[in-house]
């Protein structure tokens, strides 16, 4: 047991159970800005897990002309009161406190959103991440916001929080903070006591509306990590002065930025860094405060969440992106099942879809912010126990071999090679993304406690199947590499080629991206690392890897430019012609579609998979459905009709239908067999 997170800790008269909280962040769950029953659901999942607390609206906006940019709650309305009252309810009833972040975005938002209402900011500094140009801030935009700032926290209070938490980073206060986004000359600009002014006046104002009697705590960035900005020295000072006037009662302290994409990858760290690439920053401000200190960025295990508690380097952990791998971890460390904590493995699947315009979800927890149509823990069967046959091992057919094993079902899987991870195996290969083999030892791990039959080495056919009378067949041989749309794309190298070591780099490498995602950008980088001296980049959109948010694009960039990869944007691969030892590409621009033949010692291509369905289509006809999902039921997550008598039901899920990804697997697997 690791004693030290389980040490109740108190702040201002609120009793924490442990050390282990949920740190603010914005799943863009809500409804019309509210958070309704998904957005609850999501954080009572965490609070029935046993953390000590959640924290809720990551950068919720407090004014009309701070609209929310990535789906965030909206605090400008008296509405969010009765939302807020349920949600307290809820959550207290798990002995679980709750607080909410409020903040103002200043530039960091879209000026056509909302009501189109004119951004608001220390000086008119275009924000690149948003695309806004700030009107200079006035001091009755001051007057003005420190009143919602007011009456936003008046909110929190009558909803029954525990607490509020105000936002600094790169949102208006932190746009005062930072000598980058601060250029006045009045008494809110120059040195540091001026640019700390109008973070002082929002303490003051939220203190003195809420009493002493509330929690208040501040999330504060201690560093800017870019040039010119606040370093660590300053952000020590800045937080001893916050400390010392009496208003706060913790300090929430981030390391980075978030007004470039490079700065949010470093803020938000994925499996590329290091574990807790910043703790021993947040330690600096532990030892300059009298308050207590959260910090939450990659601690993604208890081992280390214990370490930073045990060594007095921080008071609280937040474990948030660990919480949407696993909401019961804290229950599973309590009862001796630590060794089945489902893992974060740094995908950053969850923020970046954020970014994009999307729901944050968990790259292989699919039940994560789908708590009112899929269930977190997966109950016995009522019904007696059916032969399930999966073909497979790729993460959709582990997730249905573990789900129907955990439903009671007699499971037997076929596996043609000898290991369990299907695609995942050759995408942990890639430089950094190595730390996806967890999804594949954690689903492993599964089919061994609940004593799966795996058949390794075993390339089934439809009479394998068939001579173990399934009642259930669930059809997960995934895909393969998809050369066969482009003429010549014999003469073409997969990117599974690459990783797998069957086809060594070439010199001079064309890199031919349709796909969007991971594989090119990783398999580039893999080129450069080993042996080719030069990539050329080329894809077809305006720029590279355009499905990927800004934590793992940063990443890829950084690296490829490193490498001095060569970009070809708006550029297609029509066809390739061999002369010699020289493979010529016919690379047709999309827009002016003029077409130019350049030379390669070795093109790579990235078309995604066609489906490996061949057994899929044996079993076909003598299934009881004919391999037809009901898809609206599938879609609730209900269950599909299953035939009588001697038949079976045949199913299939991930790649072996379409081209998607690993999350897409995962829930193609789980929508069909919980209910099974």
């Amino acid at each position: 047991m690791l004693n030290s997170l389980f040490a109740p800790i108190e702040i201002n008269g609120l009793r924490l159970k442990n050390r282990i909280i949920s740190t603010a962040h914005a799943p863009a769950y809500g409804d019309n800005g509210m958070p309704c029953e998904r957005y609850q659901r999501y954080h009572e999942e965490k609070a029935r897990g046993g953390l000590a607390m959640t924290m809720f609206g990551g950068s919720s906006p407090i004014s009309t002309d701070s609209p929310a940019s990535f789906g965030q709650l909206d605090l400008s309305r008296d509405a969010v009161v009765p939302h807020f009252q349920k949600f307290s309810d809820r959550i207290h009833a798990l002995d679980c406190a709750l607080i909410c972040q409020i903040t103002h975005l200043g530039r960091r938002t879209h000026w056509q959103a909302g009501d189109w209402l004119p951004p608001v900011a220390p000086s008119p500094l275009r924000e690149a991440a948003h695309g806004t140009f700030p009107k200079a801030i006035d001091k009755c935009d001051i007057d003005r916001i420190l009143e919602d700032f007011s009456v936003a926290a008046r909110r929190c209070k009558a909803g029954g929080l525990d607490g509020c938490e105000v936002m600094t980073g790169g949102q208006l206060i932190g746009q005062f903070l930072s000598p980058i986004t601060n250029q006045r000359t009045d008494s809110y600009g120059g040195n540091l006591e001026n640019r700390m002014r109008f973070g002082l006046e929002v303490l003051k104002t939220v203190r003195d509306e809420v009493g002493s009697d509330f929690v208040l705590g501040l999330r504060f960035s201690a560093d800017d990590r870019d040039e010119g900005g606040i370093d660590l020295p300053e952000g020590i000072e800045i937080a001893r002065t916050f400390a010392e006037t009496g208003y706060l009662d913790y300090l929430n302290v981030v390391i980075g930025n978030n007004w470039t994409h490079d700065g949010v990858a470093s803020t938000v760290p994925n499996m590329s860094f290091p574990c807790a690439p910043h703790l021993m920053a947040a330690s600096k401000i532990k030892k300059a405060v009298s308050i207590p200190v959260i910090h939450a960025a990659r601690i993604a295990d208890l081992e280390t969440a214990d370490f930073a508690i045990r060594e007095g380097l921080i008071d609280l952990v937040g474990m948030t992106r660990a919480h949407l791998a696993d909401p019961y971890l804290v229950e599973k460390l309590q009862t001796g099942w630590a060794d089945r904590i489902r893992p974060c493995v740094g995908a950053n699947y969850c923020i970046d879809r954020i970014y994009k315009g999307a729901a944050a979800l968990c790259v292989h927890n699919v039940a994560t912010g789908r708590e009112t149509v899929l269930a977190h823990k997966t109950l016995p069967a009522d019904t007696q126990a059916r032969r399930v046959i999966v073909i497979g091992g790729g993460p959709g057919g582990m997730e249905a071999a573990r789900v129907s094993a955990e439903r009671g079902h007699e499971v037997t899987l076929f596996e043609a090679t000898g290991m369990l991870g299907g695609q995942i195996l050759t995408a942990a290969r890639a430089p950094r993304r190595k730390s996806l083999i967890g999804i594949v030892d954690w689903l492993s791990a599964e089919l061994s406690h609940l004593r799966v039959d795996i058949r390794f080495d075993t390339y089934a056919k439809s009479s394998d199947v068939l001579a173990l009378k399934p009642e259930v067949v669930i059809v997960a041989t995934g895909g393969l590499p998809n050369l066969d749309s482009i003429a010549g794309g014999d003469l073409a190298t997969s990117t599974w080629d690459i990783l797998n070591g069957f086809q060594k780099p070439g010199l001079d490498v064309l890199m031919f991206d349709d796909h969007g995602e991971h594989q090119a950008a990783s398999v580039a980088e893999y080129l450069l690392e080993n042996g080719a001296e030069t990539v050329t980049f080329a894809h077809p959109e305006r720029g590279a890897f355009p499905a990927l948010g800004p934590t793992n694009a940063a990443i890829h960039y950084k690296h490829l430019y490193s490498g001095k990869v060569r970009f070809l944007p708006n550029t297609r691969l029509t066809g390739i012609e061999r002369e010699g030892n020289v493979l010529n590409a016919a690379l047709r621009n999309e827009y002016s579609h003029e077409t130019e033949m350049m030379p390669f010692t070795q093109i790579v291509v990235e078309h995604g998979t066609l489906p490996a369905d061949d057994v899929f289509a044996d079993l076909q006809a003598a299934s009881v459905n004919g391999g037809v999902i009901d898809l609206g039921a599938f879609a609730a997550g209900q269950a599909q009709s299953l035939g009588g008598g001697d038949g079976f039901t045949l199913w299939r899920v991930g790649d072996a239908v379409v081209t998607r990804d690993i999350h897409a697997a995962l829930l193609d697997a789980r929508r069909l067999c919980q209910n099974l």
